[in-house]
């Protein structure tokens, strides 16, 4: 299998994960410290969907650090089609929840002018949020597409 940029096992895609990792945190912090963003399904769906994803890289993070400290490739075709299966899940999953939140947001703000009615409303730490969601599945799709050509190539 050959070693591309952001495949398992190399600093590129331990670099990968924390950038993952660090945006999804990023997104699920200035979503909770948003005012009423528990009043929208859309919103706890981002919450629900950024901690899997910190969850999934957190995971493949340390099995990236282990094998840089030991010394092992992680280019096994089991190991690869996994990490293919569940970069794409999450790849998936942070998409729905970042459109699907940027919607509401998009209703909200320019549509019906729900935040200039109520400005309690914290309008602008969601796109705030929304938009470390959509860095992170930016980062996600690259991994994915990665672990797709290694595992193609392979």
């Amino acid at each position: 299998m050959k070693v591309a940029v952001g495949s398992p096992g190399t600093w590129s895609g331990l670099l990968l994960r924390v950038g993952q990792c660090a945006f999804a945190g990023a997104s699920i912090g200035v979503m909770l410290s948003a005012f009423g963003f528990s009043s929208y399904t859309a919103f706890c769906y981002l919450i629900a969907s950024m901690a899997l994803q910190i969850l999934w890289s957190f995971g493949l993070l340390c099995l990236d650090l282990h094998a840089l400290k030991f010394k092992r490739d992680l280019h096994n075709p089991l190991l690869v089609s996994l990490f293919v299966v569940g970069d794409w899940v999450t790849a998936t999953l942070t998409l729905a929840a970042a459109c699907s939140s940027a919607g509401v947001v998009v209703l909200f703000v320019r549509d019906v002018h729900f935040c200039k009615k109520h400005p309690q409303l914290s309008c602008g730490m969601y796109q705030i949020s929304i938009a470390m969601a959509f860095i992170t599945w930016l980062l996600v799709a690259k991994s994915s597409l990665v672990m797709f050509w290694i595992l193609a190539s392979g």
